[in-house]
């Protein structure tokens, strides 16, 4: 189904962005340094298959400051909370970090593809939802790129390969779109790129100035967790100096360089 919305020049979801990143970050970023559990999901996050034996997993975090009692005390508390599954020596990512996993692979390897000028659009048609259910989907929404226009009405170009879960069909109607406000204008509406952009080239300085291992490995840390916030729009709908590919390119020479 295809929509041409006329309404798209409407008041768009302005309280929401104002919570959001402010228009410049810090000249100088202040990262604290990464927990025990932080460093061990780091590194099983980055692994294909996502599982390592005990030994090799003390062995790679303790050039980050853990050390070993640390980490199998790290290790036994991940599998008592049910982010880690043992068997034998081997610790592997549970099912639900399995998820979170593959939302940072396509974070750090977006598929895309050429744009046409068409936008997807979720229209949220459940009722009789309670707050828990609001925020849980509001936050699925997000996590696939999606933007709010305004309550209800999600959106973003249709340029990604990815498909959109299937219980979805119940909670909201998808269709295609094709907004009469210009496509640059209402991007800049709809996600603080600037913002975005500034932070992202804010941690590649700061990362090109990290001289130890474990303040190298924090500064990666939040550069995934900044990449999964990237809206991955087409080229023509972003700022000048997007810095969205240099980080991916930083992040992968780092990790041929610990060898994962």
């Amino acid at each position: 189904m295809q929509y041409d919305i006329q309404y798209v020049t409407m008041r768009t979801n302005t309280t929401a962005r104002a919570e959001g990143p402010p228009e410049e970050p810090p000249e100088e970023l202040e990262l604290r340094p990464l927990s025990a559990r932080s460093v061990v999901l780091s590194l099983l996050l980055g692994a294909h298959p996502p599982e390592l034996p005990v030994k090799e997993l003390v062995r790679r975090v303790e050039p980050f400051g853990v050390g070993g009692s640390t980490a199998r005390a790290a290790l036994s508390r991940m599998v008592a909370a049910g982010d880690l599954r043992r068997t034998d020596a081997v610790y592997r990512l549970s099912d639900r970090l399995l998820e979170r996993q593959r939302r940072q692979d396509d974070a750090v390897h977006p598929r895309t593809r050429a744009w046409d000028g068409d936008w997807e659009m979720l229209v949220v048609t459940a009722t009789s939802r309670g707050p828990a259910e609001r925020a849980d989907l509001r936050t699925r929404l997000t996590a696939l790129r999606l933007a709010e226009l305004r309550e209800g009405v999600w959106l973003r170009p249709a340029n990604l390969c990815r498909p959109l879960p299937a219980d979805l069909d119940r909670l909201a109607e998808r269709c295609t779109a094709r907004p009469a406000r210009p496509a640059g204008e209402l991007a800049a509406s709809l996600w603080p790129l600037d913002a975005w952009a500034a932070t992202g080239r804010a941690l590649l300085a700061h990362a090109s100035r990290a001289d130890r291992p474990a303040e190298l490995f924090t500064a990666f840390a939040a550069v995934v967790r900044h990449l999964l916030a990237d809206p991955v729009l087409p080229a023509g709908l972003l700022p000048g100096d997007w810095p969205g590919q240099a980080l991916r390119a930083a992040y992968a020479d780092y990790r041929r360089g610990l060898g994962t």
